[in-house]
C-alpha cells in the first residue's frame, strides 16, 4: 500500500464510471408480498394481513433471500422460503389463539394458508429468477481477473467456457506479465481504465494476492462493481469442515455464504457499511468514553511516571493503516526512543528490547501503553474489536507475502481481535493473524465483540508483549 505522498492511486476519467447493475432484490420482495396476500381469503379476518406480510418479509430479509446469488435457482431457496413462511404462519395462529381464543385457527386453515402462500411465492419468484438467467446468458456482466497470470488466465478460460454463469472476463491484471495465451494481460492505469470503461467492467474475479492493485479494488467497489474471491486452486473436498466452507448454509445477512459459479467456490466480498453498524459504533462510544473516564487517574499516573523516569513526550503517535487503507495517527504511551524516523517505520517489534527501562517493559508486558488508543476509539479512527493497525511499511509487505492479509482492512481496525485473544501478539505468524482477522469480519456479530472484549480483559494478566 503506497504512502500518502505518492500519487498512484486508479482514478477513472471525471465522469467515466462502469455501468453497474442493481441486484433484483425489489422484484423477490413485490413477489413474496402478493404472495402474502394470496392467503387473506384463509384468514378470519383481512387485517391479519398485515402481520403476516411483515413477518413473511422480515424473516426473508434476515436470511438474505432478497440476495439473489450469482446464478439464481428457485429449488434452491424452497427450503428456506417454505420454512419462513410455515413459521410466520404459526407465530400468527399462536397470537391470535392467545389474544382472540373464539377466532382461532383451525389446522386446516393453517395448512391451507401456508400451502397457497408458498406455492404463490416459490411460482413467482421462479419467473423472476428465470427472467434474471435468461438475461445473463444474453447481457453478462464484464470482468477483470486479479491474481497470478497463469491462475488468472486459467480461471479466465473457465468462465468463457460457462456463459451461463453471467460473467465474461475481459482482462488479466497481473504483476507478472508472462501469462501465456488467452486475455490480454494489463499492467498500466491506462491499460486498465481504457478496459474497464470500454467493456463497461461490473465485476472483479480475485484468485490470488491482489499485490500493489489494492486501490484499483477499492476504486471499482466505489464505481458499482460486485468483488468475488474465487478459489482457483484449493477443490473443496481439502477443505471440508474448514472455515471457509462450514458456513456455505448460513443465509445471515452479516455473512456471505460461498457459491458455485463454473465450478469454482466463490464468496462475494462485501463492501457495504454493515459490519460498522450503528450497535457497534454505539458500544465503541459508550465503553471507550466511559473507560476514559473511570481510568483517567491511571492514565496521568501512567504519564507522570514516565515523564520522570524517561523525559518529554510520554505520548507516542505513529501512522498506521485503518479501513480502506486510510492512514490515521495512532497513540501509545512511549516505551522506547528509536533512533529516528525510519526505524520507527520499519523496525518491527520492540517487546524484548534490553534499553527499555523497568516500567516501559511493565506498561509493554501488560498491555497499559495501549490504553491512549481509546481516545482514537473515540474518536472513530478505530474500533474496539477489530484486526490490530499496522503501520505502511509492513502492510505493503505484509499484503505482498500473504494472501488475505490486505482483506482485514474492509473493517475499521481495532485495539484487540479474535487474532489478539488467541495469543497472535508481537512476533507471532502473520498468516495465522490475517486468517484469523478475516474470519472474524466474516463472522461480525455484536454478541462476538462482546466476548472478545471479556475474554481481554482476562488475559490481560498474561506476561506478553505487544
Amino acid at each position: 500500500m503506497p504512502p500518502r505522498e505518492t500519487a498512484t492511486d486508479f482514478r477513472f476519467p471525471a465522469g467515466q464510471r462502469p455501468a453497474a447493475r442493481r441486484a433484483p432484490g425489489l422484484p423477490l420482495l413485490a413477489v413474496d408480498a402478493a404472495a402474502a396476500l394470496t392467503a387473506v381469503p384463509a384468514l378470519p379476518h383481512p387485517l391479519l394481513t398485515a402481520p403476516l406480510l411483515f413477518a413473511v418479509l422480515w424473516l426473508n430479509r434476515r436470511a438474505a433471500l432478497y440476495r439473489p446469488t450469482a446464478v439464481p435457482a428457485v429449488l434452491d431457496e424452497l427450503p428456506a422460503v417454505c420454512a419462513r413462511i410455515a413459521v410466520s404462519w404459526c407465530v400468527l395462529a399462536a397470537l391470535v389463539a392467545a389474544l382472540s381464543p373464539a377466532h382461532a385457527l383451525s389446522v386446516r386453515t393453517l395448512l391451507t394458508g401456508c400451502a397457497l402462500q408458498a406455492a404463490a411465492s416459490c411460482a413467482g419468484r421462479g419467473v423472476v429468477h428465470g427472467q434474471r438467467r435468461r438475461r445473463l446468458v444474453r447481457q453478462p456482466a464484464s470482468a477483470l481477473v486479479v491474481g497470478p497470470a497463469a491462475t488468472a488466465q486459467r480461471v479466465a478460460a473457465a468462465f468463457l467456457r460457462h456463459p451461463g454463469c453471467g460473467i465474461r472476463p475481459v482482462g488479466v491484471l497481473a504483476d507478472d506479465p508472462a501469462g501465456g495465451e488467452g486475455l490480454p494481460v494489463l499492467s498500466t492505469d491506462e491499460e486498465v481504465q481504457r478496459a474497464v470503461i470500454q467493456n463497461g467492467v461490473r465485476a472483479v474475479l480475485i484468485v490470488g494476492p491482489v499485490g500493489e492493485h489494492g486501490p484499483l479494488l477499492r476504486e471499482l467497489a466505489k464505481r458499482g462493481c460486485a468483488l468475488w474471491d474465487v478459489e482457483a486452486n484449493v477443490p473443496a473436498y481439502d477443505r471440508a469442515g474448514g472455515a471457509a466452507y462450514d458456513k456455505a448454509g448460513r443465509t445471515a445477512p452479516d455473512r456471505a455464504p460461498r457459491e458455485r459459479i463454473a465450478g469454482f467456490s466463490c464468496r462475494r466480498l462485501d463492501t457495504g457499511r454493515h459490519r460498522d453498524s450503528l450497535a457497534k459504533r454505539a458500544l465503541d462510544v459508550g465503553v471507550s468514553g466511559s473507560l476514559l473516564l473511570l481510568i483517567g487517574p491511571l492514565l496521568l499516573a501512567c504519564a507522570a511516571v514516565l515523564r520522570v523516569s524517561e523525559g518529554p513526550s510520554v505520548v507516542f503517535r505513529q501512522e498506521r493503516v485503518g479501513k480502506n487503507g486510510r492512514p490515521f495517527t495512532l497513540l501509545k504511551f512511549r516505551t522506547h526512543r528509536p533512533v529516528d524516523a525510519h526505524e520507527a517505520a520499519t523496525r518491527w517489534s520492540v517487546a524484548g528490547e534490553r534499553n527499555m527501562s523497568p516500567f516501559c517493559r511493565f506498561l509493554r508486558r501488560s498491555s497499559l501503553d495501549e490504553l491512549p488508543q481509546l481516545w482514537n476509539v473515540f474518536r472513530g479512527d478505530m474500533t474496539l474489536v477489530g484486526p490490530r493497525p499496522e503501520r505502511p511499511y509492513f502492510v505493503a509487505r505484509f499484503s505482498q507475502a500473504h494472501p488475505g492479509y490486505a482483506a482485514r482492512h474492509r473493517m475499521r481496525t481495532g485495539i484487540t481481535g479474535l487474532a489478539q485473544i488467541h495469543g497472535l501478539r508481537g512476533d507471532t505468524s502473520i498468516e495465522d493473524r490475517a486468517r484469523f482477522d478475516n474470519a472474524y469480519i466474516d463472522d461480525w456479530s455484536l454478541w462476538q465483540d462482546v466476548c472478545i472484549l471479556l475474554r481481554t480483559a482476562v488475559a490481560l494478566v498474561r506476561p506478553t508483549g505487544s
